[in-house]
Protein backbone atom coordinates (compact mmCIF):
# COMPACT_ATOMS: atom_id res chain seq x y z
CA UNK A 1 0.00 0.00 0.00
CA UNK A 2 1.43 3.34 -1.02
CA UNK A 3 1.44 6.52 1.06
CA UNK A 4 -1.19 7.91 -1.31
CA UNK A 5 -3.44 4.87 -0.65
CA UNK A 6 -2.98 5.28 3.09
CA UNK A 7 -3.79 8.99 2.89
CA UNK A 8 -6.94 8.27 0.87
CA UNK A 9 -8.07 5.64 3.37
CA UNK A 10 -7.50 8.03 6.26
CA UNK A 11 -9.52 10.70 4.47
CA UNK A 12 -12.40 8.21 4.01
CA UNK A 13 -12.33 7.07 7.61
CA UNK A 14 -12.11 10.63 8.94
CA UNK A 15 -15.12 11.57 6.83
CA UNK A 16 -17.03 8.66 8.36
CA UNK A 17 -15.86 9.49 11.88
CA UNK A 18 -18.89 11.64 12.62
CA UNK A 19 -22.35 10.45 13.66
CA UNK A 20 -24.25 12.82 11.36
CA UNK A 21 -22.13 11.85 8.36
CA UNK A 22 -22.64 8.16 9.08
CA UNK A 23 -26.39 8.73 9.18
CA UNK A 24 -26.19 10.65 5.90
CA UNK A 25 -24.36 7.77 4.24
CA UNK A 26 -27.08 5.40 5.44
CA UNK A 27 -29.83 7.65 4.11
CA UNK A 28 -28.29 8.08 0.65
CA UNK A 29 -27.40 4.39 0.41
CA UNK A 30 -30.92 3.30 -0.52
CA UNK A 31 -31.82 6.18 -2.86
CA UNK A 32 -30.93 9.66 -4.03
CA UNK A 33 -31.93 12.44 -1.64
CA UNK A 34 -31.66 16.22 -1.60
CA UNK A 35 -30.36 18.51 1.16
CA UNK A 36 -33.82 19.65 2.26
CA UNK A 37 -35.07 16.09 2.66
CA UNK A 38 -31.95 15.03 4.55
CA UNK A 39 -32.19 18.05 6.87
CA UNK A 40 -35.76 17.09 7.81
CA UNK A 41 -34.87 13.42 8.33
CA UNK A 42 -31.89 14.24 10.57
CA UNK A 43 -33.45 17.28 12.29
CA UNK A 44 -30.46 19.38 11.23
CA UNK A 45 -30.22 22.74 9.51
CA UNK A 46 -29.67 22.68 5.76
CA UNK A 47 -26.25 24.43 5.94
CA UNK A 48 -25.08 21.77 8.42
CA UNK A 49 -26.24 18.98 6.14
CA UNK A 50 -24.56 20.69 3.15
CA UNK A 51 -21.31 20.95 5.13
CA UNK A 52 -21.35 17.24 6.00
CA UNK A 53 -22.25 16.26 2.44
CA UNK A 54 -19.35 18.35 1.12
CA UNK A 55 -16.95 16.44 3.37
CA UNK A 56 -18.39 13.11 2.21
CA UNK A 57 -18.19 14.25 -1.42
CA UNK A 58 -14.57 15.40 -1.01
CA UNK A 59 -13.74 12.00 0.44
CA UNK A 60 -15.36 10.39 -2.61
CA UNK A 61 -18.07 8.64 -0.63
CA UNK A 62 -21.10 10.34 -2.14
CA UNK A 63 -21.84 11.56 -5.64
CA UNK A 64 -23.90 14.61 -6.48
CA UNK A 65 -26.03 15.53 -9.45
CA UNK A 66 -27.66 18.89 -10.06
CA UNK A 67 -31.23 19.16 -11.31
CA UNK A 68 -32.12 22.84 -11.64
CA UNK A 69 -31.53 24.36 -8.20
CA UNK A 70 -31.65 21.03 -6.39
CA UNK A 71 -28.58 19.00 -5.52
CA UNK A 72 -29.22 15.26 -5.33
CA UNK A 73 -26.83 13.01 -3.41
CA UNK A 74 -26.33 9.28 -3.59
CA UNK A 75 -23.84 6.82 -2.19
CA UNK A 76 -20.89 6.22 -4.52
CA UNK A 77 -20.85 2.42 -4.44
CA UNK A 78 -17.78 2.22 -6.70
CA UNK A 79 -15.82 4.26 -4.16
CA UNK A 80 -16.92 1.90 -1.40
CA UNK A 81 -15.76 -1.09 -3.44
CA UNK A 82 -12.36 0.56 -3.93
CA UNK A 83 -12.10 1.28 -0.20
CA UNK A 84 -13.10 -2.31 0.57
CA UNK A 85 -10.43 -3.64 -1.78
CA UNK A 86 -7.80 -1.35 -0.24
CA UNK A 87 -8.68 -2.19 3.35
CA UNK A 88 -8.83 -5.93 2.84
CA UNK A 89 -6.04 -6.31 0.30
CA UNK A 90 -2.86 -8.21 1.04
CA UNK A 91 -0.98 -4.92 0.66
CA UNK A 92 -2.45 -3.68 3.93
CA UNK A 93 0.00 -5.90 5.77
CA UNK A 94 2.78 -3.72 4.34
CA UNK A 95 1.51 -0.53 5.98
CA UNK A 96 4.41 0.84 8.03
CA UNK A 97 3.76 0.20 11.69
CA UNK A 98 6.00 0.86 14.62
CA UNK A 99 4.82 -0.43 17.95
CA UNK A 100 6.27 2.48 19.87
CA UNK A 101 4.16 5.04 18.05
CA UNK A 102 6.93 6.68 16.05
CA UNK A 103 4.78 6.92 12.91
CA UNK A 104 2.07 8.81 14.81
CA UNK A 105 4.63 11.04 16.49
CA UNK A 106 6.26 11.91 13.16
CA UNK A 107 2.84 12.86 11.81
CA UNK A 108 2.22 15.15 14.81
CA UNK A 109 5.61 16.80 14.36
CA UNK A 110 4.94 17.22 10.64
CA UNK A 111 1.62 18.95 11.48
CA UNK A 112 3.03 21.35 14.08
CA UNK A 113 6.62 22.00 13.02
CA UNK A 114 7.71 23.81 9.90
CA UNK A 115 11.38 24.59 9.22
CA UNK A 116 12.31 23.82 12.84
CA UNK A 117 9.65 26.31 14.03
CA UNK A 118 6.65 25.30 16.08
CA UNK A 119 3.62 26.72 14.23
CA UNK A 120 1.32 26.34 17.24
CA UNK A 121 1.48 24.82 20.71
CA UNK A 122 -0.93 21.89 20.47
CA UNK A 123 -3.96 21.96 22.77
CA UNK A 124 -4.52 18.19 23.10
CA UNK A 125 -2.18 16.84 25.76
CA UNK A 126 -1.08 13.80 23.73
CA UNK A 127 0.03 16.02 20.86
CA UNK A 128 1.61 18.56 23.18
CA UNK A 129 3.57 15.72 24.81
CA UNK A 130 5.06 14.78 21.42
CA UNK A 131 6.08 18.38 20.70
CA UNK A 132 7.54 18.81 24.19
CA UNK A 133 9.60 15.64 23.75
CA UNK A 134 10.94 17.05 20.50
CA UNK A 135 11.83 20.32 22.26
CA UNK A 136 13.38 18.61 25.28
CA UNK A 137 15.73 16.72 22.98
CA UNK A 138 17.15 20.10 21.92
CA UNK A 139 18.90 20.20 25.29
CA UNK A 140 21.95 18.04 25.99
CA UNK A 141 21.43 15.52 28.75
CA UNK A 142 24.63 16.33 30.64
CA UNK A 143 24.60 20.13 30.30
CA UNK A 144 23.43 22.91 32.60
CA UNK A 145 21.52 25.95 31.30
CA UNK A 146 20.63 29.34 32.70
CA UNK A 147 17.04 30.51 32.20
CA UNK A 148 18.25 32.89 29.48
CA UNK A 149 19.92 29.98 27.66
CA UNK A 150 16.76 27.85 27.93
CA UNK A 151 14.71 30.75 26.58
CA UNK A 152 17.15 31.27 23.70
CA UNK A 153 16.86 27.60 22.66
CA UNK A 154 13.07 27.65 22.92
CA UNK A 155 12.70 30.98 21.07
CA UNK A 156 14.49 29.47 18.09
CA UNK A 157 11.42 27.22 17.82
CA UNK A 158 8.53 29.37 19.14
CA UNK A 159 8.14 32.92 20.54
CA UNK A 160 6.37 31.82 23.75
CA UNK A 161 9.43 30.47 25.54
CA UNK A 162 7.92 31.02 29.01
CA UNK A 163 4.96 28.70 28.38
CA UNK A 164 7.15 26.04 26.80
CA UNK A 165 9.69 26.27 29.64
CA UNK A 166 6.92 25.84 32.25
CA UNK A 167 5.51 22.87 30.34
CA UNK A 168 8.93 21.22 30.08
CA UNK A 169 9.44 21.64 33.83
CA UNK A 170 5.88 20.49 34.56
CA UNK A 171 6.40 17.27 32.62
CA UNK A 172 9.78 16.83 34.36
CA UNK A 173 11.63 17.00 31.06
CA UNK A 174 13.67 19.89 32.44
CA UNK A 175 14.57 20.26 36.07
CA UNK A 176 15.21 23.63 37.70
CA UNK A 177 17.34 24.13 40.79
CA UNK A 178 18.63 27.52 41.98
CA UNK A 179 17.98 29.09 38.58
CA UNK A 180 19.87 26.41 36.68
CA UNK A 181 18.09 24.02 34.31
CA UNK A 182 19.09 20.59 33.14
CA UNK A 183 17.42 18.01 30.96
CA UNK A 184 16.35 14.91 32.85
CA UNK A 185 16.57 11.34 31.53
CA UNK A 186 13.49 10.33 29.50
CA UNK A 187 12.71 7.59 32.02
CA UNK A 188 11.87 10.26 34.59
CA UNK A 189 9.53 12.28 32.35
CA UNK A 190 5.98 12.56 33.61
CA UNK A 191 3.52 10.92 31.23
CA UNK A 192 0.65 12.98 29.89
Amino acid sequence: MTDRDTTALLRHFKALGNESRLKLVGLVADRERNVQELAVLLALKEPTVSHHLAILKDAGLVAMRIDGNTHWYRLDRDALRRINQSVFSADLSRVPYEADGQVWEREILRNFIEDERLTKIPDPRKKRWVVLKWLARRFALDSRYSEAEVNAVLKRHHPDAATLRRELVGYRMLERSKGIYRRTPESSWKAF
